[in-house]
Parts: C-alpha cells; structure tokens; sequence
C-alpha cells in the first residue's frame, strides 16, 4: 500500500501492477487487493494489472487480455461486467452468480485447459 501511494505521489498517467499480491498469503491478498482497488478507484487511473490468478484478473478488472504462450500476443480480450450492488470491491466481486461463469470462460482460454 505505501508503495502504491508514493507512486501515485508523482501522479503518472497509467499504473503496472506486476504481480503486487504475490507474496502475500491468500487472506491478506484479498483485504489488501480490495485497498489497492479503491485507491486506484479513487485517484481514477488506468492500471494494468499483470497476474496469473485468473480470480484477481476477474475481481480487479474491467477488462481481462488473455496473452498467448511465448512470444506473447494477445489471444483475446474479455470485458468484465459483475452486477455488484453499491460499490464494486475485488472481495463483492468473487461473491456474484457471473464471477463463475466469467472463471470458466477464461480457463478454457488458457493453453493448458483440457476439454
């Protein structure tokens, strides 16, 4: 969280995230990942969020590009619309009917799903 504010202290126009959750346990991954989205909420910047949790993609995100194996191209892109009641949170996010259905969506996109 404080690194995220001192980046957001020069003002940049658009954010990386670069796998920020990864060292964290899974409880402490989903109370900050829901800190680190109202901050970018709040200061209204475009972030691009690098992970290989297709949970947090979906939870974050308004938009998930799903990347080719190497070299990397952008296979597909998915828009991400959750019907969430009042503000929308990564944690509110896991908890909707269509969260599933867009995880299911994306795992079948991946190169190692199996049909």
């Amino acid at each position: 969280r404080v690194a995220l504010i001192r980046t957001l202290s020069v003002n940049p126009d658009i954010l990386l995230l670069d796998e920020p959750f990864s060292a964290l346990d899974y409880q402490t991954r989903l109370l900050v990942s829901d800190d680190v989205y109202k901050i970018i909420k709040n200061e209204n910047k475009s972030t691009i969020l690098v992970t290989h949790d297709i949970s947090e993609a979906i939870s974050m995100s308004d938009q998930v590009a799903i990347l080719s194996k190497r070299p990397a191209t952008v296979k597909n892109i998915y828009d991400i619309d959750l019907k969430i009641e009042g503000e929308k949170t990564p944690l509110k996010s896991r908890k909707v009917p269509e969260f599933q259905t867009y995880f299911d969506i994306l795992w079948k996109e991946l190169d190692t799903y199996e049909n």
